[in-house]
């Protein structure tokens, strides 16, 4: 473990001291010093915490200032650790509930990353149940990690758009207009603001924004 490391455990360990051990507060401390091995319980007690907002009883302002000063991770870390959490309780109740008993070898649970990479997966469209299965089973089984899964994901993702070239198309059509649309409304608000054309066209550009707009609804 680096200085780094070790310097953030012993504040965990100084704020600690006095805390009653029995509260949620002191739980996710000690939590968050093996979050490592024990991301599962960290995510779930963040979760708790960002939903009830419970950080504000303990005099912060927000969720990114608690995890920044009390455990010492970033809040994009804090994200992916309770969102991670969150997609197995709804997606996975059975393997929480099967495999992540009190007994359970927690340094063999998947990392918190593959689990991020497989709620992205739920949420494609493009996949079927089928492929999610695949790689629901290439983490849990095999263990692998999110880096491995990453590269799956890219792959699967691939094969459809090659199975179906048009809608790829259709998708590849919808992202250029949304970014010329994008672009278009920003100068166009420049533009006006600086009154840099005559209103006439000014309002020509804004027909045509109205009309790309009805063109990716």
């Amino acid at each position: 473990m680096d200085n780094t490391k070790t310097r953030s455990l012993r504040n965990i360990e100084e704020k600690m001291k006095g805390m009653d051990e029995g509260s949620l507060r002191f739980h996710i401390l000690e939590s968050a010093k093996n979050f490592k091995t024990s991301w599962v319980e960290l995510g779930r007690s963040l979760y708790s915490v960002w939903r009830d907002k419970l950080y504000k009883e303990w005099g912060f302002n927000n969720f990114d200032t608690y995890v920044s000063r009390e455990i010492g991770i970033r809040k994009q870390t804090a994200m992916k650790l309770l969102r991670s959490y969150s997609f197995l309780e709804r997606e996975e109740p059975g393997y929480l509930k099967e495999n992540l008993a009190e007994s359970a070898d927690v340094a063999s649970l998947p990392g918190y990353e593959s689990i991020d990479v497989l709620r992205l997966a739920k949420n494609k469209k493009a996949l079927s149940d089928g492929d999610y299965v695949h790689l629901k089973k290439e983490i849990f089984e095999k263990g692998k990690d999110a880096r491995e899964v990453k590269r799956d994901l890219t792959a699967l993702m691939r094969q459809r758009e090659e199975l179906d070239p048009e809608e790829a198309r259709e998708k590849r059509k919808l992202s250029t207009v949304k970014r010329f649309l994008s672009a278009l409304k920003s100068l166009k608000n420049e533009i006006e603001s600086s009154k840099l054309l005559p209103a006439p066209l000014i309002r020509e550009v804004q027909n045509l924004i109205s009309k790309l707009e009805a063109e990716v609804l």
